[in-house]
């Protein structure tokens, strides 16, 4: 396991080596009252975790872009260190794919779960298989790993790293200019707009998201939108 002080943070960040689970001891952190800016990061030789606490400052509807935001920081990060021919997109519910396939996925957790409240605290955190649980990757073939798709030169630490510095970057667009920049960026990257898709209950065409990120999911009858405070874990 790395030291703290073996990674590098842009100002405002720091970062804390969890001894368990990177997600869960950044909700723990945060329940407790850490500030803003944390990022607390598991390493090993099969996957590597990170996690970021925000202090919002909006109700939980709006403070839940974070999650794609993050997502888009994510994409950028291993963009900028993954082979050129390395594709990587961003499924709504949080999951990430590397050329295709299902590989590591983001999960988000506040201090509420009212749309309209003004959250304590937020997390948002990934999770990345480095190499695959079985040597027998055919069996599974919609399911990679960050290694077995030619980055086995990305180095976890310096991808936290490069993380942390591409979420800065657009949380400071979306203070700055609005969701409209972080909405054209998104959209480049979501996996499965226009295929059918299964989300809170619903069966349809996955049609793109509204102004909050909510999924528009059409079906033969009408278009639903699924908010996506539905995919707040519930808090410990």
């Amino acid at each position: 396991m790395l030291e703290t002080n073996d990674l590098t943070f842009p100002p405002l960040m720091w970062g804390e080596n969890a001894k368990g689970d990177a997600f869960d001891h950044a909700c723990q952190r945060a329940i407790l009252g850490c500030d803003a800016g944390l990022v607390s990061y598991a390493l090993s030789d099969k996957s590597a975790q990170a996690a970021l606490v925000f202090a919002p400052e909006v109700a939980l509807a709006d403070a839940v872009t974070m999650l794609p935001l993050c997502g888009v920081g994510f994409q950028n990060a291993l963009g900028a260190l993954a082979p050129p021919e390395v594709a990587v997109h961003l499924e709504w519910a949080g999951g990430i794919r590397i050329n295709g396939a299902s590989c590591g996925r983001f999960r988000i957790m506040a201090s509420t779960s009212d749309p309209d409240a003004v959250p304590e605290w937020l997390v948002v955190g990934w999770t990345l298989p480095l190499w695959p649980d079985s040597d027998r990757p055919g069996d599974t073939p919609d399911e990679t790993a960050l290694f077995a798709e030619g980055c086995a030169d990305v180095e976890p630490p310096r991808l936290v790293e490069s993380w942390a510095r591409h979420t800065l970057h657009w949380i400071n667009r979306w203070e700055d200019e609005g969701a409209k920049p972080l909405h054209g960026e998104w959209r480049g990257l979501a996996h499965g707009i226009g295929e059918p898709a299964q989300q809170g209950g619903f069966d349809g065409t996955f049609l793109g998201v509204d102004e909050r990120f909510g999924m528009l999911l059409r079906d033969d009858e009408t278009t639903h939108l699924i908010p996506l405070t539905t995919l707040l874990e519930d808090t410990p």
